[in-house]
């Protein structure tokens, strides 16, 4: 059950309405509309990433899932274990992601996202030890969407958190999203 009540839409502006009517039906697009100049801005970064990012998708998924799984957001990991579905991610994958995130189940490149993803999100000023072999692999790009990336669903999480976000009725709507 959400700490604050959900807006009416009827009391929300005709052009967010609009807006938010193209999106994929989920509980946290409604939980944003008490700041509704905010939505497009958030909205628009999620896609960027979900959309147009350059990591590889199963990449990014591990670490958003990782983020998810590091701040106990039932929201965000029940959505995005749907996405990782979508791409083929296993239940199994999954698991490793919550508890081994160094398992064999994951490659080189997922094991170094998500090592950068769990130094990242407990030090905001990365060491050396771990920006060095996260730069040289992923190069400046990628590097840099891979911290947006962290930050933006850090974010994420706290606000569902903060909120108490729950799931969609019938389950998580997140794979409805239209993906690479």
């Amino acid at each position: 059950m959400s700490r604050i009540p959900y807006p009416d839409p009827d009391s929300l502006p005709e052009e967010l309405n609009r807006f938010t009517e193209r999106l994929a039906p989920l509980n946290i697009f409604r939980m944003l509309g008490h700041a509704p100049h905010l939505v497009k801005p958030f909205v628009g970064l999620g896609t960027a990433f979900l959309q147009h990012g350059k990591l590889d998708p199963v990449t990014r998924e591990c670490v958003i899932l990782r983020v998810g799984y590091l701040s106990h957001a039932k929201y965000e990991t029940t959505q995005h274990e749907a996405i990782g579905r979508k791409l083929d991610m296993s239940d199994e994958l999954f698991e490793a992601l919550r508890l081994e995130p160094q398992s064999d189940l994951l490659t080189h490149e997922q094991k170094l996202a998500v090592s950068f993803t769990d130094h990242l999100v407990s030090h905001p000023h990365p060491s050396d030890g771990a920006l060095k072999p996260a730069l040289k692999h992923f190069g400046p790009a990628l590097l840099e969407e891979l911290v947006l990336l962290i930050g933006y669903y850090m974010m994420v999480c706290r606000f569902l958190e903060s909120f108490g976000v729950g799931v969609e009725d019938g389950g998580p709507k997140g794979a409805e999203i239209k993906l690479n």
